[in-house]
């Protein structure tokens, strides 16, 4: 991009928005352009989109819009390309507050979702349906086998709705196909110059809502040009999904400092640079150091990977969300951004734990999450080559060890056992909801919870996150006074133990349906066994006789999942009780904390 106009670059705004845009399209159109790109074009953007004026410029974003339209107006423009729009998946995103249908008969995943219109439109007579409030937002997912019957779709959606639909004209797209990149390349740009440098954490140090607001009507005419269809949409996210063209233009050894703009690109490469070093991600087992989400390191080869991590670091501004969600149509795309989120997931979970405003941004993130890990083989994909249940896993594990405190079961003196502390943030504002959230979702698919089971690392990450719940909040009967108000800890820690503990423990059990999955279940229970030895070890209860009868802790996540995965194997799967019982001196310890429980 030059630094200052070039002549020919200012005759040819000379001619008006309209006598420019003809000309450049008739460049782009012309079949031996060079891989350059058209020329002009190229002159009249570094013009246009120079990082020295503002995002905002209506005028710029004006002229981006009569140069796509290629001699038509922008209006006459955006009509012609939805007429040629062939998607088949309805993908409409909303906001929290909205109003969805949901329905249980023609859902394949239990996220699923429907707008109104598409609910109304199609065969849902005598369905086990409900209407909802969406509390994080989702989108309409008519027309998306993967995650509903078919049987469900409304006439404008699915495969049907493409048959028929006459194909564009080979020069509709040729302008917004050069323009793209660059467009998305002066958003980058936007985010890095906000993230202020040289300090502990991004969110604390930057108004990331003004940075956002002032981008805002950029981001409308992004979120406009999506909204012209499947043509228009394709033309995005090749531009953000596409190596190359990533490189062309972010590549700092390209840049050489000559000119006033190599010298804005090389700070800006610090910038971001910075930036991703502040922006760290859980230490993770050494055996999976060098898995692509878990690496020190982040590496982002696609404008759409780096525009995921300032979504990031931005703590997921709503806009920008909505439009990365509004792409998901596009079938490529939405396998790009999966796997760009679960490369940022273990940072998306320090964020949680360090923002100011966990609530908004757990909300925000499950908003993208749900529609991702809705696909049963996406999500498989995800496991597969991304470790994602690691990842998941791991940033639980993460988010709670440091939030860790001696347990205060029996004698406090021989307890070497230590659980989270019930009055931390993290456990009172619900941060780890949308790690757990999406854990429950992709444990919903059957080959996903399969792995799960299967693998042993798992099945020991999982049991050492459940035994810093084990005995927590110990209860001191209290004999010299009333009690007024009970602690707000009872329910940071009845809510841990339902959402992060018995929500995943349901999801698993009930792909247990049958003797030919028997051998998952038993493995669940050695791993549970040795947890539970492991933690009675830790405590020092050795001996069923403590004399400690005015406390109590309820919560007994291992002896739960002990309990249930036993039931389930002996009602469901032909296993016999005496197949699964530990020793009987075991079994007595075992008793006596549920028992206890009773009591008090």
């Amino acid at each position: 991009m030059a630094s200052t106009s070039s002549a020919s670059a200012q005759v040819l705004m000379n001619k008006g928005k309209r006598g420019a845009a003809a000309y450049i399209h008739a460049e782009c159109s012309n079949p031996t352009i060079d891989a350059a790109g058209p020329p002009h074009l190229n002159e009249l953007l570094d013009i246009l989109l120079n990082p020295s004026k503002p995002i905002d410029d209506w005028e710029t974003i004006d002229w981006c819009k009569w140069l796509m339209a290629g001699g038509r107006t922008p209006d006459e423009y955006a009509n012609t390309v939805r007429t040629y729009d062939n998607a088949t998946t309805c993908g409409l995103v909303w906001t929290p507050n909205f109003v969805a249908y949901r329905c249980r008969t023609c859902g394949i995943s239990p996220c699923m979702s429907l707008c109104t219109e598409c609910f109304k439109k199609g065969n849902h007579h005598r369905h086990d349906f409900n209407m909802f409030l969406s509390q994080a937002g989702g989108a309409c997912d008519c027309g998306d086998a993967s995650v509903m019957k078919e049987t469900g779709f409304c006439d404008k959606h699915g495969p049907k709705a493409a048959v028929n639909k006459s194909a564009a004209p080979s020069d509709l797209m040729c302008v917004a196909e050069a323009m793209m990149p660059k467009i998305i390349l002066r958003l980058i740009q936007h985010l890095r110059e906000n993230c202020k440098v040289g300090l502990p954490s991004i969110r604390e140090y930057t108004d990331y809502r003004v940075a956002i607001q002032d981008a805002d009507v950029y981001l409308t005419m992004l979120l406009d040009l999506n909204n012209m269809g499947a043509l228009m949409r394709h033309v995005m996210t090749t531009a953000l999904t596409n190596p190359q063209k990533y490189r062309g233009l972010m590549d700092p050894s390209i840049f050489t400092g000559q000119s006033e703009y190599d010298s804005y690109c090389q700070d800006s490469n610090k910038i971001y640079q910075d930036a991703v070093k502040s922006l760290p991600n859980p230490e993770p087992p050494d055996e999976y150091k060098e898995c692509a989400s878990l690496q020190e390191h982040l590496e982002h080869t696609t404008f759409l990977e780096e525009l995921m991590f300032w979504t990031v670091a931005y703590e997921f501004p709503q806009k920008l969300v909505c439009l990365l969600l509004n792409m998901l149509p596009e079938p490529d795309y939405k396998e790009a951004l999966t796997r760009a989120f679960v490369l940022h997931y273990s940072r998306i979970s320090m964020m949680l734990e360090r923002s100011a405003d966990p609530d908004t941004l757990s909300n925000r993130v499950v908003h993208v999450s749900v529609q991702l890990f809705s696909n049963e083989g996406l999500a498989l994909r995800m496991v597969d080559q991304l470790k994602l249940l690691h990842v998941m896993v791991i940033s639980l594990k993460y988010m709670m060890s440091k939030i860790l405190i001696q347990n205060t079961l029996h004698d406090p003196d021989k307890n070497f056992h230590y659980v989270v502390d019930c009055a931390r943030q993290v456990m009172k504002e619900h941060c780890y909801w949308p790690l757990v959230s999406d854990l429950n979702n992709v444990l919903s698919h059957k080959p996903v919870a399969v792995r799960f089971m299967s693998d042993d690392t798992l099945l020991e990450m999982w049991f050492d996150f459940l035994s810093m719940f084990q005995g927590m909040n110990v209860n001191q009967r209290e004999l010299s006074q009333h009690v007024e108000f009970e602690p707000n800890t009872y329910y940071a820690a009845f809510s841990a133990e339902l959402e992060a503990s018995a929500y995943p423990m349901w999801a698993l059990v009930s792909h247990l349906r049958g003797p030919e999955s028997a051998t998952l279940s038993r493995r669940v229970l050695t791993f549970c066994l040795i947890a539970l030895q492991d933690w009675l070890d830790g405590v020092n209860y050795t001996h069923p006789n403590v004399s400690d009868s005015l406390q109590v802790s309820f919560h007994l996540p291992l002896h739960r999942y002990f309990a249930v995965f036993m039931c389930q194997a002996v009602r469901q799967q032909g296993v016999t009780l005496q197949d699964l019982l530990p020793p009987t001196d075991m079994l007595h310890l075992l008793m006596m904390h549920p028992l206890r429980v009773q009591v008090g």
